[in-house]
């Protein structure tokens, strides 16, 4: 088969233009910042409750939740990459989006969505009625203090009745994104964000709840962006509310359970590598004592908040990829991959420079522990160069998520445990806490070097087709 097919004729060229790049991604980019944007609020109030324990427990909490959350954040990319190559594949689209009637039968871009969602619901269910032993447990694996554990228990007692709400969000916003819908992810998580401050101010400082005040306030936002979602959904493929849940037997059939399981599989397994790194770092912390481990939780929101912004880069690189891997435009493909960089780039030197000027007026506004502020501003550099460390990683991610090419993501993610676990431990050993995000910084180079590595490969034997299987 020669590489460079085109698409067919009666299906419009790829746009590929820059300003179509940013046209997907900078609605991706609020959006997301709206999602980080949550915990630093949350973060930002605990640390100024002026109790170290407390702001150590939160940071535990968050990393535990993010344990176990966003290792099924596959939800979202694979829900993302079938719905762009569904939508790159489909003929009679209007205006990037397929259409159904009251009266017709449900899309395959309805049905992945209703896939998603019916997974996020079961996992869900299994992880809320596992709470106390996953609580407990996750705590002991992460080396929690007695006293900032059990100000992370009291917080997560209360976040595990959203965690359905919140593998559901994965769902609503990898489909979106996969479509080029991102106004809608904008809505969506901007609503959660949102709701979520006003309702943590309100149980926070009106009814004087703490921890739990904290932790209510974002549950329930979370729940009500499912409702948003639910109906943002209806208004997009035009049906009705009996539509939504209708399943079409067709696309439940075996065989499209078991490509989606295969994807989800192979994502679930880089994404819970990934995951334990990021618990292995904030293990390290713990072991290193609650003034440290309460920095680095302030100074990793920089990463979260960096991450996110980046994503909607790489949101683009995703569409657009997923659309050229469904008409086998290699050709095109190739310039979505040198433009989506340039875009990813350019936009990691702007963070770092904002993170640069507002680093000092930042950590005032997370904390009033002098040792906590004294510390992560011996250490915000580190913090601020990290989207132009991070950056390559988030770029190429979006790339191979964009041919849900599950294999190669999963090896890629092998190979880096394989290589940062006895690395980092080795780091922190020699340095202590400039071990500790040493190890951050090599966790991020090494999901560039190895993804890049595979995609070279590729590149100089022709061989995309091998990265993307069929759907």
């Amino acid at each position: 088969m020669p590489m460079t097919t085109s698409p067919p004729s009666a299906m419009p060229p790829i746009d590929t233009r820059y300003a179509r790049i940013v046209a997907i991604a900078l609605p991706v980019l609020l959006a997301n910042l709206a999602m980080p944007l949550q915990s630093v609020i949350d973060t930002a109030i605990v640390g100024n409750m002026n109790d170290t324990a407390k702001l150590a427990g939160m940071g535990l909490a968050i990393q535990l939740l993010s344990l176990l959350l966003v290792s099924f954040n596959f939800l979202q990319y694979a829900s993302s990459g079938l719905s762009a190559q569904a939508l790159g594949q489909s003929v009679n689209h209007v205006d990037n989006s397929t259409h159904t009637t009251k009266s017709s039968t449900p899309s395959p871009l309805l049905s992945i969505l209703q896939r998603a969602l019916l997974l996020a619901f079961a996992i869900g269910s299994i992880l809320l009625l596992a709470k106390p032993w996953l609580i407990d447990f996750g705590l002991q694996a992460l080396s929690a203090n007695p006293e900032s554990g059990q100000a992370a228990k009291t917080y997560l007692d209360v976040r595990f009745w959203g965690v359905i709400a919140e593998l559901m969000n994965f769902a609503f916003i990898g489909w979106f994104a996969g479509q080029g819908k991102t106004r809608y992810m904008l809505y969506q998580q901007g609503f959660i964000a949102m709701l979520n401050i006003i309702l943590t101010l309100f149980f926070v400082y009106g009814m004087q709840m703490g921890l739990v005040g904290v932790a209510l306030g974002t549950t329930i936002a979370f729940w009500l962006g499912v409702i948003l979602a639910l109906w943002l959904s209806r208004q997009h493929l035009q049906i009705s509310w009996q539509a939504l849940f209708t399943a079409d037997k067709q696309h439940f059939s075996k065989e499209k359970m078991l490509r989606l399981f295969s994807l989800n599989k192979d994502i679930f397994i880089r994404t819970l590598i990934l995951t334990l790194s990021f618990a292995w770092i904030t293990r390290l912390s713990a072991q290193s004592g609650d003034v440290i481990l309460a920095a680095n939780a302030i100074l990793l929101q920089v990463l979260s908040i960096s991450a996110f912004a980046l994503d909607g880069v790489a949101v683009s690189a995703e569409t657009l990829s997923g659309q050229a891997a469904g008409r086998r435009d290699w050709p095109r493909f190739r310039i979505i991959v040198k433009r989506t960089g340039i875009v990813s780039y350019g936009l990691a030197i702007t963070l770092s420079a904002i993170w640069w000027l507002a680093m000092p007026t930042y950590l005032q506004f997370m904390t009033n522990i002098e040792s906590v502020f004294t510390l992560a501003y011996e250490y915000h550099l580190y913090a601020v160069l990290l989207p132009l460390v991070g950056v390559g990683a988030y770029w190429l991610d979006g790339i191979f998520f964009g041919l849900t090419a599950g294999n190669v993501i999963r090896n890629a993610a092998l190979i880096l445990a394989a290589i940062f676990f006895p690395l980092s431990w080795v780091l922190y050993q020699q340095w202590d806490m400039t071990g500790i995000w040493l190890s951050v910084w090599c966790l991020l180079l090494l999901r560039l070097i190895i993804l890049g590595g595979f995609l070279y490969r590729a590149h100089q034997t022709a061989s995309y087709e091998k990265l993307q299987p069929s759907v």
